[in-house]
């Protein structure tokens, strides 16, 4: 299968697991509407999507480092989709909970196989990468649209439609997959590499990632609630904001990636997290319509960091690629759902407006801890094949030998803190 192929049927699937990420919020409104949930309970909900999928994503990195399973990628598409499709058929807080966390722990056991297939898939490009993150923008930005138009005319009890996108997903992957195994790729081991692990690197880089969870997950729990009270509209103004906050960042991730082929990863993300601090900052003080805006800049700026986050993390940890990947994608959302409850309580005790003025240090922070990271040089990955003969080793020099787009261009060190 073409490499154009493959990558655009990733992104497509991976557009249909993250949408269930992105619905978990655009269902608070509805939540609120017709369940009375107070602003504390419906955090809760994006706690519970979040904790189970803190703990398993990195527990599945860690798997996938040891063993290849391409197989999650269809199971945890439907896992996904069946937790958020249940969610609004029970009416007890317990059960919508235990649905929500069901969701968490499909998209946890998704992303760090996906990542590691979609690497391969695309020879390790930046580029690549960029558009496989796309999808999953894409899936967030559409999420607040599907949600409003299955529930906002028949209510939570329709809910069970919403497993429409993980069945499509679930059979997307299927061509990649055994086009990948056809060529021995998908069964090979943990990458062999000569460079050393640099964990002081990758924990300030996992530090800077939770900084923009708690940005991000909490302006998507609250933005739908508190664009109606700035623009003074009704629903449609809440799922506008929704779905600005969610494109922006498929946005971002195209410009992020492409960005990268020209500028270090370290120093592209750096800056972007210094322009959302000010975007952010628009947020909570300009009023009206204009609003709009900020929402989108933030959401871009946020996410132009998102798919080099990741490959900076599997640098750092040349021989752990899978829990890398684990640990960073699964904090961009598990840390920022753990704050969540804190900015529901301050949001029920003050305001909206008040509890979203601290989420404007969080990018500050990101900045001065990518102060901090040097540019990794790409690492040269050996891949082992399985020992059964399949004719996969020339598929693995074509996919294994190196990661990261970086590798195709003069990789350098910058030295630590000197930008």
């Amino acid at each position: 299968m073409r490499e154009n192929k493959s990558v655009v049927l990733l992104s497509v699937g991976h557009a249909c697991v993250d949408v269930y990420q992105g619905a978990v919020a655009a269902l608070v409104p509805f939540f609120v509407a017709e369940r009375a949930y107070s602003y504390a309970a419906v955090s809760g909900v994006v706690l519970a999507a979040s904790v189970l999928s803190s703990v398993a994503q990195p527990v599945f990195g860690v798997l996938t480092d040891r063993w290849a399973m391409p197989w999650l990628l269809p199971v945890s598409t439907l896992l996904g989709g069946v937790g958020i499709a249940l969610s609004g058929v029970s009416g007890s807080y317990a059960w919508t909970l235990v649905f929500v966390a069901v969701s968490g722990l499909g998209v946890a056991a998704y992303h760090p196989e996906s990542a590691r297939v979609a690497r391969l898939a695309c020879r390790g490009g930046h580029k690549g990468m960029g558009w496989f993150s796309l999808g999953g923008n894409l899936g967030f930005a559409l999420a607040p649209l599907m949600v409003t138009a299955v529930v906002a005319g028949g209510g939570l009890r329709l809910s069970p439609l919403l497993v429409v996108p993980a069945l499509v997903g679930s059979v997307l992957c299927l061509p990649v997959l055994k086009a990948l195994e056809r060529d021995g790729t998908a069964r090979f081991g943990p990458a062999v590499t000569a460079e050393a692990d640099d964990r002081v690197s990758f924990v300030m880089l996992s530090m800077a990632v939770i900084c923009r969870s708690v940005v991000f997950v909490g302006l998507s729990t609250f933005i739908s609630l508190y664009a109606r009270q700035r623009v003074e509209g009704g629903a449609a103004a809440g799922t506008a904001a929704l779905f600005v906050l969610y494109l922006g960042g498929a946005v971002g991730s195209v410009v992020g990636g492409s960005l990268a082929e020209r500028w270090d990863r370290v120093v592209v993300s750096r800056w972007s997290y210094l322009a959302t601090a000010v975007a952010v900052a628009g947020i909570v003080t300009v009023p009206g319509p204009v609003l709009y805006l900020f929402v989108a800049l933030a959401s871009a700026g946020l996410y132009v960091p998102f798919s080099l986050q990741v490959t900076l993390g599997q640098d750092y940890l040349p021989s752990r690629v899978g829990t890398a990947g684990g640990i960073t994608l699964g904090l961009t959302v598990s840390a920022g759902g753990l704050a969540g409850p804190f900015i529901g309580k301050l949001a029920d005790a003050t305001s909206l407006r008040t509890a979203l003025a601290p989420l404007v240090m969080m990018p500050v922070l990101s900045w001065l801890l990518f102060r901090t990271l040097p540019e990794p040089v790409a690492p040269r990955r050996h891949v082992t094949p399985p020992a059964e003969p399949s004719g996969g080793g020339a598929a693995a020099e074509a996919a294994g030998v190196t990661e990261g787009g970086a590798g195709r261009r003069r990789a350098r060190r910058v030295r630590r803190g000197t930008r």
